[in-house]
């Protein structure tokens, strides 16, 4: 899922923030400091961004050993 490009509540247009507010996260700014310095100053507008997920950052690898061991209990049947 990618971020919206408005706020759902308010309409104020929040996608052209998404890699800076990364950018801040990385450079070791709070959550809170970081909306700060890119003016989202109402709550609405914050939370479209702390709580967006995106999907496609890391995604689970099949042949990582994590996925391994799941499949491998999974298909396990007590006999």
């Amino acid at each position: 899922m990618i971020i919206p490009v408005r706020c759902f509540t308010c309409g104020k247009v929040i996608g052209n923030k998404w890699d800076t507010y990364l950018d801040l996260l990385q450079a070791d700014y709070t959550e809170g400091d970081a909306l700060d310095a890119l003016g989202l100053v109402r709550y609405c507008c914050r939370r479209m961004l702390m709580t967006h997920h995106w999907r496609n950052q890391r995604p689970v690898e099949e042949t990582s050993s994590a996925y391994l061991q799941c499949s491998v209990s999974v298909m396990r049947v007590p006999v």
